[in-house]
């Protein structure tokens, strides 16, 4: 069965970010041709990137990389759940992606952003990130607004409109999952 880890990106407290997660993986249990598992950054407590080797290399000499390392390498595929901060995503979550490398290579990804602006400028610079690190994205994305989806920016409430991306979302998502399985065998 394809696996696809909920990438929960922020560590602060208070985030938005729990409950979009949650909401996305709520819905991903209405489907059956997937399992998806929510990977919560703050479980791993990674420091800043603190391993000295390059993360191409796979030389990790820390417990905390290969804790990630070996949680990452077992999906075929991603969905980010990222804040927009000053433009971008969290360093929380640019840490957490740079601590690896080959881990994350010819999977999938997908994205569910949110801020002021529907975290889409977060989303463009995962995308460059994802192409480093040889991630396909799909072009579907589900972006909520602070302003539209959130009461007082904080309780997540989700505008119905939502809905069909998020199932444009996991079908391109799991589709793209499956046909990066054969490159990477």
């Amino acid at each position: 069965m394809t696996k696809i880890g909920i990438i929960l990106g922020s560590t602060r407290p208070g985030r938005n970010g729990e409950a979009v997660a949650n909401w996305i993986y709520k819905r991903s249990q209405e489907r059956n041709d997937a399992e998806f598992e929510i990977v919560d950054i703050a479980d791993y407590n990674l420091p800043l990137l603190d391993e000295p080797y390059p993360a191409a290399m796979v030389q990790y000499t820390k417990d905390h990389t290969k804790k990630w390392s070996a949680k990452i390498s077992e999906f075929d595929g991603f969905i980010f759940v990222t804040p927009e901060y000053n433009h971008s995503i969290s360093g929380a979550l640019k840490n957490a992606i740079d601590f690896l490398n080959v881990e994350w290579n010819n999977k999938a990804a997908g994205f569910v952003s949110y801020g002021s602006a529907g975290g889409v400028r977060a989303v463009e610079h995962l995308r460059l990130i994802a192409g480093e690190l040889k991630i396909a994205d799909v072009r579907a994305q589900v972006m909520l607004s602070l302003f539209t989806d959130f009461v007082n920016m904080s309780e997540f409430k989700p505008n119905s409109i939502h809905d069909e991306a998020v199932v444009a979302l996991f079908d391109q998502l799991i589709s793209w999952s499956n046909a990066l399985k054969s490159v990477r065998q």
